[in-house]
């Protein structure tokens, strides 16, 4: 049987070269063990990392887990690192991404009721750099494609499921074809900033 201690260690090292956010069901299947029992193991990781005020934290995403930089050492890591690409998201992606984050699954007409604007070149921007995909098809007439958020939305934005997002009364009442400073600040408030994106073009 695997110690708890060497699989803690192989879970480090697996965290380091996967990259992306490690699912612990698929890391479970490899030891042969509950997947409740490596979450535990991870949410242990994770804790001894903060606690030692180490400067690699362990964030948890939906049930996987990623290694990631300390919040606090944000400004050492711009100054030093200069992005080689670099994509912001315009206010109306934000405004898009706010409204499938909080009513998916949902239609793009559904979307487009709301903006009062046509959002298919939005929806497919961001589709194309991951932040959102297909989850199926209404049963309206001509069932159309139904759109949620993806696991990358998570990660990028820094939640760890949705569950984290900022409660509101109606996501309708906050989004306007307007794009103005209140607009923004609206969506920076809720966790939509804009965020620079190294993704796929």
């Amino acid at each position: 049987m695997t110690s708890k201690k060497t699989i803690k260690s192989a879970l480090e090292s697996l965290m380091f070269v996967w990259g992306q956010p490690l699912n612990v069901k698929d890391a479970a299947e490899m030891f042969n063990v509950p997947w409740r029992e490596i979450y535990d193991h991870m949410k242990e990781l994770q804790e001894e990392y903060e606690e030692q005020g180490r400067g690699i934290r362990i964030r948890e995403i939906d049930k996987s887990f990623q290694f990631c930089t300390a919040p606090e050492n944000g400004e050492y890591i711009e100054r030093f690192c200069t992005p080689t690409k670099e994509k912001k998201l315009s206010q109306s992606a934000l405004e898009v991404l706010a409204i499938i984050a909080y009513k998916q699954p949902v239609t793009r007409s559904e979307i487009e009721s709301i903006r009062g604007i046509k959002c298919e070149r939005v929806v497919e921007g961001l589709a194309k750099k991951g932040l959102v995909e297909e989850k199926g098809r209404s049963n309206g007439i001509g069932r159309p494609i139904l759109y949620g958020t993806t696991k990358l939305f998570l990660e990028k934005f820094g939640f760890e499921t949705l569950k984290d997002l900022p409660e509101i009364e109606e996501i309708d009442t906050l989004i306007g074809a307007d794009e103005d400073e209140e607009a923004l600040e609206t969506l920076d408030a809720l966790g939509f900033q804009q965020i620079s994106l190294e993704l796929n073009e």
